[in-house]
């Protein structure tokens, strides 16, 4: 029961549905799941080859620092050695250290080469990382190995997720752009179908109008044409004299 209680955190996100910016965003950060997926692989791809290029340039590469010769202790701050950085007189460069950062950082094995690399894609402390090698092999051609991580690993694959997601975006805004303008759209052409409804309404009832009026008309001419002749004129007299005498006999008993 605690554990179905802990899913009413999630009552918050039903006020996604009365933000129409929020719901863009939420769609398309869902419709950009699959090709952020496809973007995934091509990072573990880049990281998965820059350390196999790692394991076979820089392997064991920051165990070396400066000793003590006398007392074989290590220097308070120990830096890598071997290459450009040189042991303060009364040490002497040896490989006995676990490296820096506690050697978790290094390119030692498989696994911490691929942490190496990530990390250094993440821009955090990869110029350490190419320091230290400097210290230990020296500073001919290594640089080549980092900035070309960082270049293509960095500013270009890592940018590639900015990209997509980018995209998905305009896509989601122009089709809640699209649904807006169809609605509007639609919002008008009932709008004139119902106006267009009224004038044929008013139209018809006009014309209804204009024919009652006209068979009016029509009925008095043809009335008044009948009294003009004699017979028709007799016909009617003889129609009217029952009415008159039932009048007469109804104002004799009032």
């Amino acid at each position: 029961m605690k554990a179905l209680r802990a899913f009413r955190v999630l009552r918050p996100l039903r006020l996604i549905s009365g933000v129409p910016s929020l719901q863009i965003v939420m769609n398309a950060i869902l419709m950009a799941i699959i090709p952020l997926m496809n973007i995934a692989l091509l990072v573990l791809f880049v990281i998965i080859i820059y350390s196999i290029i790692g394991l076979e340039l820089f392997m064991g590469a920051f165990h070396k620092t400066c000793f003590d010769q006398v007392t074989g202790a290590m220097m308070e701050d120990p830096t890598p050695c071997g290459g450009i950085f040189s042991c303060p007189n009364g040490t002497e460069c040896r490989g006995e250290w676990e490296g820096p950062q506690w050697g978790i950082t290094s390119f030692d094995n498989f696994g911490q080469a691929m942490l190496t690399v990530f990390q250094c894609i993440t821009l955090e402390g990869w110029t350490d990382m190419l320091y230290w090698i400097h210290d230990s092999q020296g500073n001919t051609w290594q640089f080549i190995y980092f900035v070309s991580m960082v270049v293509l690993g960095a500013f270009f694959v890592m940018n590639l997720i900015l990209g997509v997601l980018s995209g998905e975006f305009s896509k989601e805004k122009e089709k809640a752009q699209s649904r807006g303008d169809f609605q509007r759209l639609r919002a008008k052409q009932q709008m004139e179908e119902d106006l267009q409804g009224y004038v044929d309404w008013i139209t018809q009832a006009e014309e209804l109008e204009a024919a009652e009026e006209s068979n009016a008309i029509q009925i008095q001419v043809d009335i008044s044409g009948a009294k003009k002749n004699s017979a028709v004129a007799g016909l009617l007299r003889s129609a009217m004299l029952p009415l008159q005498q039932v009048v007469e006999i109804g104002r004799a008993h009032v």
